[in-house]
């Protein structure tokens, strides 16, 4: 039997209306609130507000504070529903906070079994709501739907093994009345996979497995002998959703082992790729791969951004991607027609794109066991962090690293059912200024691009003094919001750059901004070391 904690708080939430599937998919209409992980089904992480802009930025400061009790990475976005915010902190512990003054309102704690498997940190970046519930995944592999009014489960269902490496680190994603998630574990030799759920019951509507296996037997020949039965390809952030196409569209992971192919000869479908599915079955209409046969760790589980725009003069329905191997694209993303593709960062694993977007390889650049010094590094020229786009600047801007670079080495993989792959080390690596062993030891460094997505080129690039970890958000007043792991919350121009204001938040910004309203008054808020900051205008 599953534990948790119930620590119930007296408090009266603010008045607040079920959040329908209707308001789900018009959250345009309320910009006062933040329904959803990137703000709308879009993705493209842009706000209406437009009280705070850029001659007034300048008068920010901080309204209040929550701080976690966690000292795991603070890397949730919060959502806001009629005044009341809802926010995680890791490992799964959720809190409805009074938006306006953070008082708390209620608290449920989630305590993992001990079977869970961790990779990278204990984290969970948000929940999702329907109605009056609230969803969490966990990092044992669960789905817990959460009454939003009194912080008590409804539901608690399983959703992979833990034991096998199975978790649930994003936020979920709702889409009419089903909640839906993909796993992570690739490090485990997990088979990846995306599933809906239904809201009311949490029974299983449908699963799209990401590493192709005998139910569609074409793509599992990209995988050599039984390799595909533990080849990894999570899908461990939020997607995004198409209601005209009905389309959910979603990133996959690396194929295990990650810097070790030798094992799984051929593309190894359904890793690194953005995958189109029928949000009513979970029918795959259409994928691109970004990086086949991957050996150096390229996630491509970055946001889909959906913007209707013209393309070559004429309107179009586009999916852009600025993807971890360091290549931006963009599609058609009716059909996943490659539309564009270019690089944004230093890359020397490959020398480009062909006419399809497939990467040209470039000779001699796969890991060795002796080593090989790969542009960018495993981290990526992006990774999970938002990217947003601006439809009044028509720029989509990506929190970058720019000139980054490892020694990958490889070593004999194993796979072990519960354990992590041992088929590969980096070696002599400084992750924050590129190589030791380079002459640019000291050239890698964060940065915000603006770049044109019309032709690849890019308009501006504000430059950190540390490593880009954290998420952006733009306005409707042209002002740009992110921060990185220099303890920095930013303020830029969103058409130039150009830095308006900042705060020192005393620790790492590895999560995304939001911004909302209450009572007329626009807020901004952002997760920071081990706490939530929310700011606002001075007032006069």
């Amino acid at each position: 039997m599953k534990k948790f904690l119930l620590i119930a708080i007296p408090m009266i939430l603010r008045a607040q209306a079920p959040v329908t599937d209707e308001r789900l998919l018009h959250s345009d209409n309320e910009p006062q609130n933040w329904l959803h992980y990137s703000g709308d089904y879009s993705g493209e992480r842009y706000s209406l507000l437009d009280k705070i802009n850029t001659s007034n930025v300048k008068n920010l400061e901080l309204k209040w504070v929550f701080q976690a009790r966690s000292l795991e990475k603070f890397e949730a976005t919060p959502l806001v529903a009629d005044g009341v915010m809802y926010f995680t902190e890791a490992p799964n512990h959720v809190y409805a906070v009074d938006a306006k003054t953070g008082r708390e309102f209620w608290d449920y704690e989630y305590r993992p079994s001990r079977d869970a498997r961790v990779c990278c940190g204990s984290v969970n970046r948000g929940v999702a709501i329907l109605g009056e519930t609230v969803y969490m995944g966990t990092i044992d592999g669960r789905l817990i739907a959460i009454d939003a009014k009194s912080g008590r489960p409804n539901w608690n269902i399983a959703v992979g093994d833990p034991k096998l490496g199975y978790a649930i680190t994003h936020a979920p994603l709702i889409v009419k009345d089903k909640v839906i998630v993909g796993v992570a574990g690739g490090e485990y030799g997990i088979r990846g996979f995306i599933a809906a759920y239904d809201a009311h019951t949490g029974k299983e509507a449908w699963k799209f497995y990401t590493v192709a296996g005998p139910e569609d037997p074409q793509a599992m020949k990209t995988w050599a002998g039984d390799s595909w039965q533990h080849g990894g390809a999570p899908a461990w952030l939020t997607g995004s959703y198409d209601p005209a196409l009905n389309l959910v569209y979603w990133g996959t992971g690396n194929p295990g082992p990650d810097w070790n192919g030798d094992s799984r000869g051929g593309d190894n479908l359904y890793s690194d790729s953005a995958v189109a599915l029928d949000a009513d079955t979970g029918q795959l209409k259409w994928h691109f791969q970004f990086t086949p046969h991957d050996e150096y760790d390229y996630d491509a589980v970055q946001i889909p951004v959906l913007v209707d725009d013209t393309w070559k003069g004429q309107p179009r329905k586009l999916l852009m991607w600025a993807n971890r191997n360091g290549f931006f694209y963009v599609f058609d993303r009716v059909t996943g027609k490659f539309l564009s593709g270019s690089a944004f960062t230093k890359v020397n694993w490959a020398t480009g794109l062909d006419e399809s977007g497939r990467p040209m390889r470039a000779p001699d650049m796969s890991p060795t066991p002796e080593g090989k010094l790969i542009y960018p590094n495993l981290f990526g020229g992006t990774n999970w962090y938002s990217p947003s786009y601006s439809p009044r600047t028509h720029l989509f801007y990506i929190p970058s690293w720019q000139d980054s670079n490892m020694n990958m080495a490889k070593m004999p993989a194993e796979f072990e059912p519960g354990q992590r792959y041992t088929g590969g080390v980096p070696r002599a690596t400084n992750m924050r200024r590129g190589s030791r062993n380079t002459p640019d030891e000291n050239s890698a460094y964060g940065a915000v691009l603006g770049i044109d997505p019309q032709t690849g080129e890019k308009r501006f690039e504000f430059k950190m003094d540390d490593v880009m970890d954290g998420g952006i958000l733009t306005t409707a007043s042209d002002l740009l919001f992110t921060g990185g792991r220099e303890g920095y919350f930013y303020a830029l121009d969103a058409r130039n750059g150009k830095e308006l204001w900042r705060a020192s938040l005393g620790g790492s910004v590895e999560a995304a901004p939001i911004t909302f309203s209450v009572d007329g008054k626009q807020y901004v808020a952002i997760a920071a070391g081990h706490a939530l900051f929310t700011f606002a205008l001075r007032e006069q």
